[in-house]
């Protein structure tokens, strides 16, 4: 943090003033503060994506401090580093909750991490607010996802490969893990399904967290896409993986005229360590980049680059996802009167906040969000042009309809029916599979 010990920033030095003004009693000021968790990997392989969303989480923090925090009490923000270790990241959800007591935990990049702390907020009953986009095929009581479901990122960004490119071939590469699987089953179906494309036109392939030998891989993909038919690599690479990987592609001379990238978990942040030149006209597909151009944008920059004390720092989805979620959550606090989570359940279904692209965003009943879609072009300094987008805002789905399994289910987490899992077929409520979903996303 570039803040000095022991200096207020501005926001606090207007909390301050607010105070005093609004006659808020110290009492007050001195009650027990709202805890806000925050969990986040701040070393191993997904530092590079997530330290910046706990830095983030804390920006927000303080804000909301400076305008007098919530309910007449002061946000603490808790800050614990899992380490880009899935199991760790269930331990240090149960001391967020059991042992520190917070009212609120934003925090996870990776599905398998998600998956592996659910059970512990099912069971202390805690409230995550999920910042990244994902595969879907879930809806917990507990959590709100704040980032893509597959119909809001994956779906729209194939449909513009095949709509306005005219691609036919498909490789799918991705990391090893839940997420980019199951998000390439739903691809694969709906390929097949909505467009015909055949099974020798759709390459798979995975590799480990961290993974840095692409050579074989791209070469791969160059036969692949050499066979005459135009062809694209829709990534779901995560983490510090993509720097290798589109450093090989540029070894390779694999430009976007050739075989145009588009990734799912690349933003301006992850390009911040790359030598962006080889990559111009590659694509990625989010809800929102950094070079959107409204008011709203402009002061969350600002503030950032503020907070951060860097002129180049950049922004980039999740952290909008942030940005939506913890002023969804205290919207909700408001409206409730209280941090609750039981309250704050009932309270934020309906909740519409501002969202960085001049629009907004609602909280659905199934704890998914509207979002617009946009299709970004990367440049030579780092920013993505945007080429697409959506007209409107398009809801989170949170079970695909291109799943054999999931097609017959909804999520409503109000009353009367409170189900993740409804199935409209059967009349009945699949209850919570969180236990058995961890222990299958930790053994993979």
């Amino acid at each position: 943090m570039s803040h000095a010990a022991g200096q207020p920033s501005r926001w606090l030095a207007a909390a301050l003033v607010s105070a005093g003004t609004l006659g808020i009693s110290a009492q007050a000021l001195a009650e027990d503060p709202i805890k806000v968790g925050i969990l986040h990997s701040l070393s191993g392989t997904m530092a590079i994506s997530e330290t910046v969303l706990k830095d983030t989480v804390e920006m927000l923090v303080e804000k909301q401090n400076a305008q007098g925090g919530l309910l007449g009490r002061q946000l603490e923000a808790v800050v614990v580093d899992p380490a880009s270790n899935w199991p760790l990241f269930a331990e240090r959800a149960r001391e967020l909750l059991a042992q520190h007591e917070v009212d609120v935990v934003f925090g996870n990049w990776t599905s398998v991490s998600r998956k592996a702390v659910l059970p512990v907020f099912e069971e202390l009953n805690g409230l995550l607010f999920y910042p990244v986009q994902y595969e879907g095929e879930e809806s917990s009581e507990n959590v709100f996802y704040t980032g893509a479901a597959p119909n809001q990122q994956a779906i729209p960004a194939v449909d513009y490969l095949i709509d306005e490119m005219g691609i036919e071939r498909f490789a799918l590469l991705g990391t090893d893990y839940v997420y980019p699987r199951t998000t390439n089953r739903i691809l694969e179906a709906y390929l097949k399904e909505e467009h015909g494309v055949a099974d020798e036109d759709i390459l798979i392939n995975y590799t480990p967290f961290g993974h840095s030998d692409w050579q074989n891989i791209v070469a791969e993909v160059r036969r692949f896409g050499s066979e005459g038919k135009p062809t694209a690599v829709v990534s779901t690479i995560n983490g510090d993986a993509n720097v290798p990987f589109y450093r090989e592609l540029g070894n390779q001379g694999v430009d976007a005229g050739d075989i145009p990238v588009i990734a799912f978990s690349v933003g301006e942040q992850e390009l911040t360590g790359i030598d962006t030149g080889p990559l111009v006209g590659h694509l990625a597909a989010w809800n929102y980049f950094m070079s959107v151009d409204t008011d709203v944008n402009y002061d969350f920059i600002d503030a950032w680059i503020d907070w951060t004390g860097d002129e180049e720092a950049v922004t980039n989805d999740p952290m909008e996802a942030h940005y939506i979620g913890f002023n969804m959550w205290a919207e909700a606090v408001r409206k409730a009167g209280t941090t609750d989570p039981d309250a704050i359940k009932d309270a934020i279904i309906g909740v519409t906040v501002p969202n960085l692209t001049g629009g907004y965003a609602a909280m659905m009943p199934n704890h998914h969000i509207t979002k617009p879609v946009l299709i970004g072009e990367i440049q030579d300094n780092g920013q993505f042009e945007i080429v697409w987008q959506t007209p409107s805002t398009v809801a989170g789905d949170a079970w695909s309809d291109y799943l054999p399994g999931s097609r017959d289910l909804i999520a409503d987490w109000r009353a009367p029916m409170r189900c993740g899992n409804f199935n409209v077929s059967t009349g009945r409520c699949g209850g919570s599979t969180a236990a058995e979903e961890a222990e299958a996303a930790l053994a993979e």
